[in-house]
């Protein structure tokens, strides 16, 4: 399993890619077709036309890493929400475990979770208020 702060995104391309492609490729692909800097430390996923093989994309501290897996039997699946205009979809870290091992998150059902409240500073002030969120 893959350990991600929350703070990092996960953008799955809805688009089938070419994964023959490597560093420069990949980053190429995220600044013109999802719209996104790659050295923005979030996580990029990219998956072939027969949707047999990932490739996942991130900056870190030291340079880029790529993570490319293929299934032997079976093909990865999208989250629900893609739309046929969306060029990017985010995804939660646990759907990218799910999507890694080739689990179909479509026919799963997860629990109601809570999530702590987000703080957001006033502008021009010292203090802070907190603002709940409602969860999925």
């Amino acid at each position: 399993m893959i350990l991600l702060p929350r703070s990092v995104k996960i953008y799955v391309a809805t688009a089938p890619m070419n994964l023959h492609r490597s560093f420069e490729g990949l980053s190429n692909e995220v600044r013109c077709v999802l719209a996104s800097e790659p050295l923005s430390g979030h996580v990029f996923l990219f998956l072939n036309r027969r949707r047999s093989q990932v490739k996942m994309l991130m900056w870190t501290r030291g340079g880029f890493v790529i993570v490319h897996k293929r299934l032997e039997r079976g093909r990865f699946t999208f989250p629900a929400r893609v739309t046929a205009e969306a060029a990017r979809v985010e995804i939660d870290a646990h759907e990218l475990a799910m999507l890694l091992e080739g689990l179909d998150a479509r026919a799963t059902r997860g629990a109601a979770r809570w999530d702590p409240p987000v703080r957001v500073a006033a502008a021009g002030s010292n203090f802070s208020f907190e603002k709940s969120v409602a969860g999925p």
